[in-house]
């Protein structure tokens, strides 16, 4: 679907699941302004779940429901719902935006350095397993030696 019909389904799943959410924010295609978007993706905190659950339900077919991703058919469209902590916000926000390029680019430089990103959200590791970065996207960027890039730089 193009882009401006893809927002607007996003901006009203936003609005009605934003009550339930300490944070939630349009991740994937939507938020690097590709023109074509194949299904639409939202990073959230919750902060109700019992509301946020009665409301997801409300939007459409519910095919894949879990602690981390939330499957939701509302209408023709697929909406996937990557559910983080405050720990997992940023990692999984920079991972679920994308692109599948660009997160290569990010997991083989970390590799190269003896460092894992996880994919879980959980961050960036050193070689000995602390977590060296990850309360930000630009933070891992940084601690890769890598520029900074906008979400619609990202491919």
């Amino acid at each position: 679907m193009e882009l401006e019909r893809a927002r607007k389904i996003a901006d009203e799943v936003v609005k009605r699941l934003s009550p339930y959410c300490s944070k939630i924010e349009v991740a994937g295609s939507i938020r690097r302004k590709k023109p074509t978007v194949n299904d639409i993706d939202l990073v959230l905190v919750p902060s109700d779940p019992w509301n946020f659950n009665a409301e997801l339900k409300k939007l459409g077919q519910v095919k894949v429901s879990g602690q981390k991703i939330i499957r939701v058919m509302t209408g023709s469209t697929q909406l996937d719902i990557y559910v983080a902590d405050e720990n997992t916000w940023a990692t999984l926000l920079l991972i679920r935006t994308g692109s599948a390029e660009n997160n290569i680019r990010l997991a083989s430089k970390a590799k190269k350095q003896g460092w894992h990103l996880a994919a879980s959200g959980e961050g960036l590791f050193d070689a000995t397993g602390e977590r060296i970065a990850g309360d930000t996207e630009y933070s891992i960027y940084k601690a890769l030696g890598l520029k900074w890039e906008l979400p619609e730089e990202r491919g």
